[in-house]
């Protein structure tokens, strides 16, 4: 061997080793049909098929059962015609005629035909029905005949598996006897639908290997603009066919003479025989599949792209419902596309109204949003929370708890970048959560947090002349003032202890309502536990002298002397109002037994 053939033949043995070691080698390398090289969608279809092909035909009439001789008339080339006979009998496979043999593989080395059984008196129907086991879009149905063609021919079709049928084409030499139809009527756009009847296909011969075609598209309109034809689409679309022979021919007899009838049974009968069945056409996948597969169950479907699905691509899969389904054309795939939800839903639905709102580009609606989102496209954040601007909108937590106080906000809904809840009146905080500068707590729900009322320098508050200019010196702080003993205890007219509940200015008075919650001492009119009203100056009040909180327990000691117009208890600069501690109890109490005793007295 030459070195010139070492070389390439050494590639190719290397070739088929790698292909033998990774057998879809050859297969992951070819493009999908349906999508550009970029990964564009693009319209996509099967292959054009004979669809009829190995699929079985059930036929009204077969010969062989029991077994009878048939004769037919054979033409010669510039010779009489002879006449020729032959036995069908269906327990022989080599002079059975099945009805198999209409969709097996034909061809001049295996020319086989399907025989209906010998008729002898009026006309009789025949029906060979194929089932396709899916839409298809066909665009021929061809019948080869090995007998005379018939006289009359109908070919139906179905589109739901057989339910329902629909006449598809009739031929005829007889169409308005046979039919009631007129022969070869115009087709218009108004009547692309319409099953039209023909004479032609119909002469007596060839008396053998004639031909019947029908082409489901040939004369319609709008067979030039098929992909924005809905009718046409529809006129192709097929799950059944049926082919029913009405009226044969009847060949003379050779010679002319009708001697030898009454010797031979078959002379005189007539049947049909046809050697191949065809459906040409392609699997329908409106555009969105290049082939057609077998299901697990066995049940052919579309292997479908674009986003679609179904039997035969005819919707869109769930959560690609942006655009409404469309059937692909050569100018748009229209590919089913994705909601835009966020990553915040599973699941939406199509809404036509907002799609034609959009200038037909989005329709999608997401259903059921979650991580506290909301909306069309789940894009901002539900009542009672806002968007975290650190987190990207499709993060799992880019919304935020508000977190409104229940009392101190207005409502339960926050600003939707900021946070900040509604705050009441007087409230304060971005979840409003406490009083603001120059507001006091109150009791009330509604109006959590009131003003504290400021007292000018040159309002008079006090009858005295004397009066000091600041609050430092008009309190005259005492170290240990707020220090409870003995002594202090016995000077007092009253010492209770008191819930701070709310207040209210009369005047310039602060009248707070409390909660009297134990009494230790009571000089004069007895103090009874309950409510009661305790009034202090305005001015003391600014000065914080005494120092008041509400919602919280005090230790109050003051004395009785004061406005008798003001039913209540009285605290100024001189009381000793303290916040409560639970220690003081027992001490208070040994008080009061040394007062009994007579201690004050000498305290």
């Amino acid at each position: 061997m030459s070195r010139a053939w070492r070389l390439p033949l050494s590639v190719c043995l290397l070739a088929a080793v790698a292909q033998a070691l990774n057998p879809f080698a050859v297969q992951q390398s070819q493009p999908d049909p349906c999508y550009e090289e970029n990964g564009t969608a693009r319209r996509c279809i099967p292959e054009f098929i004979n669809a009829a092909f190995g699929k079985e035909v059930q036929v009204s009439s077969t010969c062989g059962r029991p077994a009878s001789r048939s004769c037919s008339i054979t033409e010669r080339e510039e010779r009489p015609a002879v006449r020729s006979c032959q036995v069908c009998d269906a327990s022989e496979p080599r002079r059975a005629h099945p009805a198999s043999y209409l969709t097996d593989l034909n061809s001049a080395h295996n020319l086989t035909c399907w025989q209906s059984e010998n008729f002898h008196h009026s006309p009789q129907n025949v029906t060979l029905t194929l089932s396709l086991g899916k839409k298809f879009e066909i665009t021929y149905v061809s019948l080869q005949f090995c007998s005379p063609r018939p006289e009359s021919l109908a070919i139906y079709k179905s589109m739901d598996y057989g339910r329902n049928w629909t006449p598809y084409q009739f031929y005829s030499s007889q169409c308005r006897k046979m039919y009631n139809r007129p022969n070869k009527a115009a087709i218009t756009k108004q009547n692309e639908q319409e099953a039209l009847c023909t004479d032609g296909h119909t002469d007596l011969y060839p008396l053998s290997g004639g031909l019947i075609a029908f082409s489901t598209l040939d004369g319609r309109p709008s067979g030039k603009d098929f992909d924005n034809s809905p009718v046409l689409q529809d006129w192709v679309t097929v799950t059944d066919i049926r082919v029913v022979f009405s009226r044969p021919h009847f060949p003379r007899e050779p010679g002319g003479g009708g001697g030898g009838k009454d010797e031979d049974p078959a002379a005189g009968s007539y049947f049909y025989a046809v050697g191949e069945f065809q459906v040409g056409g392609r699997c329908k996948c409106n555009g969105h599949a290049a082939r057609c597969m077998k299901e697990k169950e066995g049940k052919l479907v579309c292997d479908c792209k674009h986003n679609t699905e179904g039997p035969e691509c005819d919707r869109c899969k769930p959560f690609h419902y942006d655009r409404p389904w469309q059937r692909a054309s050569n100018r748009e795939t229209n590919e089913c596309l994705a909601c835009n939800c966020n990553l915040h839903a599973r699941r939406c639905r199509f809404n036509m109204e907002l799609y034609k709102l959009s200038g037909r580009k989005s329709g999608g609606v997401c259903l059921n949003c979650r991580h506290n989102t909301a909306g069309r496209h789940c894009h901002y954040c539900k009542e009672g929370f806002y968007r975290d601007l650190t987190k990207t909108i499709t993060h799992r937590k880019a919304c935020k708890a508000c977190d409104c106080h229940p009392v101190g906000a207005a409502g339960k809904t926050c600003n939707q970048t900021t946070g900040q809840c509604p705050c009441k009146d007087g409230v304060t905080g971005i979840t409003c959560n406490r009083c603001a500068k120059g507001y006091q707590q109150s009791r009330s729900p509604v109006a959590p947090c009131i003003k504290i009322p400021v007292i000018s320098s040159t309002e008079a508050v006090v009858s005295s002349t004397e009066e000091p200019a600041d609050c430092e010196s008009y309190c005259k702080p005492v170290k240990g003032n707020l220090k409870i003993n003995m002594k202090k205890y016995c000077k007092k007219d009253y010492a209770v202890q008191v819930n701070v509940l709310d207040m209210e200015t009369v005047g310039d008075w602060a009248k707070f309502s409390v909660n009297v919650v134990t009494v230790y001492k009571s000089r004069g009119d007895p103090i009874k536990r309950g409510d009661h009203f305790l009034w202090i100056h305005m001015k003391d009040l600014a000065c914080k002298c005494p120092k008041i909180q509400m919602s919280k327990r005090f230790l109050v000691m003051g004395s009785t002397e004061g406005p008798s117009e003001r039913a209540g208890l009285l605290a100024d600069k001189n009381s000793l109002v303290i916040q409560w501690r639970d220690i003081w109890t027992r001490r208070l109490r040994k008080y009061q037994r040394k007062e009994k005793k007579g201690k004050c007295d000498k305290a």
